[in-house]
């Protein structure tokens, strides 16, 4: 083996895909076995931070940046000047589980730019899972990236060896994808996705009536969506995300803050800054539909088509919406309480439990979790509250933002260097 090479394909191909960032891994539940290597179950894998706050890692590599399409937003387009490198299957295989012997990673993010065609493509990708699953009973995490207009019998086989799958709609519209991209086609994304849907949800059927089914892609899929490469605005965003949540029982949908790497007039130039707050905020408002019952409709409308930069989006609708406050925690229902900015969906659930007992008041809400200097001018107790008398003031939108600070940074983080 050319050590060398080896290196400088790495070097290569793990740097093309740091701007992939729907890589986590949480759902995996294959368990490690006598004599075996990996255990997805025990954490997640990728550059990010489990439930417990433990970080943790994966290789995370393209199998080669040599690409037959030329979308305009892709630094492996085909017309981009740049070096190229493929890994072979076994290169993929033995760096994988040389990586994993060493503790530098604990599972395989595995893409690829589509040469040749895509079951050529994807066949390569299955290779790689069916050969660490089998011939080295690596039972560690893998996700492999579907490959728009990849075959069934090919996305059936990937399921059966990768924990998660996620194909990438790439742009949120089928107009701003024919801007960008006008080789590739909406379609060829949405039938491997609705594959995989009707495959788990065999799983699931069948597994109330076997005792023994094989896996099929146990951590579901997902997919990822380039914000800021065109001009739609965060409700058309929010609302595919919103439509492919429910039609296509989607684990995660990630957004991805556009990076200018290449000079094109339709692209945004070079000298535009990555949209990383505006990424934020569209997180925020997924966890507002995915756990807090928010609708798209209700975070934004018509009338107010981006998110607010300034406050996060709960805080941005209880603003516009303070008919609805105060809210007496004593009386109020769980979806009311998730409501309330300041208060999450662990600590509504407590207040639910702890107010069956006793009387609330502020020094409980401090003890249940809250962050009380938000909730406290949207929450009413039975023995009244004095901050409600902010409610009303026209200086109260300054008030709340003059008294808190965000964690977020303007800056883009790089993927770790493996090397």
């Amino acid at each position: 083996m050319n050590f060398e090479r080896l290196k400088e394909k790495l070097e290569i191909l793990a740097d093309a895909a740091k701007y992939d960032v729907s890589c986590s891994s949480s759902g995996g539940t294959r368990k490690n076995k006598k004599g075996a290597l990996g255990d997805s179950s025990v954490s997640g894998i990728c550059h990010t931070y489990t439930e417990d706050g433990r970080c943790v890692s994966l290789l995370k590599i393209l199998l080669t940046n040599h690409c037959i399409y030329d979308c305009a937003y892709c630094v492996s387009r085909s017309s981009n000047d740049i070096k190229r490198a493929a890994f072979t299957v076994e290169e993929v295989v033995d760096l994988t589980i040389n990586f994993y012997r060493r503790n530098y990673i604990e599972g395989l993010f595995l893409s690829s730019g589509i040469f040749k065609n895509a079951d050529t493509t994807m066949e390569r990708l299955v290779r790689v899972a069916k050969k660490l699953r089998l011939e080295e009973n690596f039972n560690g995490y893998i996700h492999l990236k579907s490959i728009p207009g990849a075959s069934d019998e090919l996305m059936q086989e990937a399921a059966l060896y990768a924990d998660r799958l996620s194909i990438n709609l790439e742009i949120p519209t089928e107009s701003g994808l024919k801007l960008l991209a006008p080789e590739k086609n909406r379609q060829d994304m949405l039938n491997p996705m609705k594959y995989i849907q009707n495959g788990i949800a065999q799983y699931k059927d069948e597994k109330k009536i076997f005792r023994k089914v094989p896996k099929f892609a146990p951590a579901g899929q997902s997919t990822q969506m380039i914000v800021g490469a065109t001009n739609e605005n965060d409700l058309q965003i929010i609302k595919v995300a919103d439509h492919f949540y429910k039609n296509f029982s989607l684990k995660r949908v990630y957004y991805s803050g556009y990076v200018p790497v290449l000079e094109d007039k339709r692209l945004p130039s070079l000298t535009t800054e990555v949209p990383m707050l505006r990424e934020n905020r569209l997180y925020q408002s997924d966890w507002l539909m995915r756990f807090y019952g928010f609708k798209a409709e209700e975070i934004l409308d018509p009338d107010m088509p981006f998110l607010d930069l300034e406050v996060d989006p709960k805080l941005s609708w209880a603003l516009r919406h303070l008919h609805q406050f105060p809210v007496n925690l004593q009386t109020a229902d769980y979806q009311m309480i998730l409501r309330i900015p300041g208060i999450g969906v662990k600590t509504a659930q407590k207040i639910v439990q702890a107010r069956r007992f006793q009387v609330l008041n502020m020094d409980h809400l401090k003890k249940l979790g809250a962050a009380v200097n938000r909730a406290k001018y949207f929450i009413d107790f039975n023995a009244g509250n004095t901050y409600l008398k902010y409610l009303t003031d026209k200086n109260f939108r300054k008030l709340l933002v003059g008294g808190s600070s965000s964690k977020f940074q303007n800056q883009f983080s790089q993927q770790l260097s493996l090397f």
